[in-house]
This record gives structure tokens, C-alpha cells and sequence, in this order.
């Protein structure tokens, strides 16, 4: 299959894995590996996701572009500073520094150890049991509109953790927000306005790695990637709010630990090399 196709392919699934909380990192090592096409490297995956994080960028327009008008607003004139919308935006630049600091004393961890398909495995096994209990005890009487700058530090840490793979930023970040109480529209909602720029910021830090020979594709395949990607996320977005509105996160904790229980089986067998 040429580098082409192979980039459709991984862009698919990093577009319909992004937003749910299942660890698009982790499914974009675990499956190359599975059809025999290698780890397609960490600068690859983190550019690409810019494609969905633009997705998140147009779908929440409206919500972003009030909140940050709210917080431009609020350092030059004290009457906007105790508005929710200006607070948000102080909540998101505070939630982003943990990921972002540890991101980078982090690097070269995260693009060689971190990456072991035994660490990715136990990790999606373990997140998804959290997520489920977690969604279990959560109290869900807390809109978003209640949201505190404790929760975002506490929301922003459980984030950090999807330097991970396998962990998953949504997962991890949605997980906290329930035990915080949060109804799952408000969590699920604050996880992809947080996201945005660490996910971003991550992309454009890898891109000068695309064309040094750091990664298994050139610019051609990992734009096409990026493009499919933003397509395919925009559509799970949509998707996944309506989801949590209704429906419990139950399915996603099955398929997380079945996904990690098999890919431990494989590398046992021999399947796999992690």
C-alpha cells in the first residue's frame, strides 16, 4: 500500500478517535502495527491531529470566539473580569500548563519509552476502568457554568496524562470531570476546549521533525492525514455531544478494555513487537 493510502487510512482513525474517549495515539500506534506498517512516529501522529483540533476550532467558533473577546476584554477593563466567559479562558490558559510543561521536559520520553505497546496495553485497560467508575460515582449536578479554577488545574493534570498513549486527553480529562461532579455534556465539552491549544501547540512544535527523517511519512502523506482527519472529526464531535447528552461512557470503557486486554494477548503471542 503506498504512503498515500496508508496516510488515508491512519487520518480515518485518528479523525473518528480523536473526541472519543478511547486514546487516538494509542489507535494510531496499535493498528500500523497490526497491519504491518511499523510505528508511524510521534511527530506524525501530533501533527495530524491539528486536523481534528481544527475541527474543534470551527465547531465551537461561537464559544471561542466569545470567550476570548470576554478575556481580551478583561485585562483592560475590570467590569468584564468576573464573567464567566473571561474566567473560562483563564481556566483553559491555566488547564493547558501542565501538559504543555511536561510535554516538553518530557520529549524525548514520550516519542521513545512511551510509546512500548505493553505500556499502551495496561494504560488503556487501567484509563478505561476509571473512566467507568468515574462515570459511575459522579454526581452530575454541575454544569459548566459552575466550574472553578481548582477544577480546571485538577482537569488540566488528569490531561497531562495523555502524554501517555493510550491514555487518551479526552478520557483523562472527562474522568476528573466527573468525579468533580460534572454532568458529562459539561465535561466532555470543557475536555475539547481544553484540548485545543495543547494539541495545536504539540502539532506545530513536531512539524519541523516531518521532513528530518524522524518519521515514516513525508509532508504529502501527513497533510492528507491531517486533511481526513478533520473531515472524520468534525463529524465525531457532533456525534459525541449528542451521545453524552442521553447515554452513559459505558461502551467506550468496554471497547478501551478489550482493545488493551487484546493488544497484551497479541504481544504475548508474539503478534505484536511493542
Amino acid at each position: 500500500m503506498t504512503d498515500l493510502l496508508k496516510a488515508v487510512v491512519l487520518g480515518i482513525i485518528q479523525g473518528l478517535t480523536e473526541f472519543l474517549p478511547i486514546s487516538s495515539s494509542a489507535h494510531l500506534r496499535i493498528f500500523p502495527e497490526l497491519f504491518g506498517w511499523g510505528d508511524p512516529g510521534a511527530a506524525f501522529t501530533a501533527v495530524i491531529q491539528i486536523g481534528t483540533e481544527l475541527a474543534v476550532l470551527i465547531y465551537f467558533r461561537k464559544d471561542i470566539w466569545r470567550i476570548g473577546s470576554a478575556w481580551v476584554k478583561s485585562l483592560f477593563r475590570p467590569e468584564h473580569r468576573g464573567t464567566l466567559d473571561s474566567r473560562m479562558g483563564w481556566y483553559i490558559i491555566v488547564g493547558s500548563l501542565p501538559i504543555v510543561v511536561l510535554g516538553v521536559l518530557l520529549k524525548d520520553l514520550i516519542e521513545r519509552d512511551f510509546r512500548n505497546l505493553w505500556i499502551i496495553g495496561t494504560t488503556l485497560i487501567v484509563m478505561g476502568i476509571v473512566l467507568g467508575v468515574a462515570d459511575r460515582v459522579g454526581r452530575t449536578d454541575r454544569p459548566l457554568g459552575r466550574i472553578t479554577l481548582k477544577d480546571a488545574v485538577l482537569m488540566g493534570a488528569a490531561q497531562a496524562l495523555a502524554l501517555i498513549p493510550g491514555v487518551s486527553r479526552s478520557g483523562a480529562t472527562i474522568s476528573m470531570g466527573r468525579f468533580l461532579g460534572f454532568d458529562r455534556e459539561a465535561a466532555t465539552r470543557f475536555a475539547f476546549l481544553l484540548a485545543i491549544p495543547a494539541v495545536v501547540g504539540a502539532g506545530i512544535f513536531e512539524l519541523k521533525e516531518i521532513p528530518n527523517g524522524h518519521n515514516d511519512f513525508g509532508w504529502g502523506p501527513t497533510i492528507t492525514a491531517t486533511i481526513v482527519s478533520f473531515v472524520v472529526g468534525y463529524a465525531a464531535i457532533a456525534w459525541l455531544l449528542r451521545y453524552v447528552s442521553t447515554r452513559s461512557y459505558t461502551p467506550f470503557v468496554v471497547y478501551r478494555i478489550l482493545l488493551g486486554a487484546g493488544t497484551l494477548i497479541l504481544l504475548g503471542a508474539g503478534v505484536l513487537t511493542a
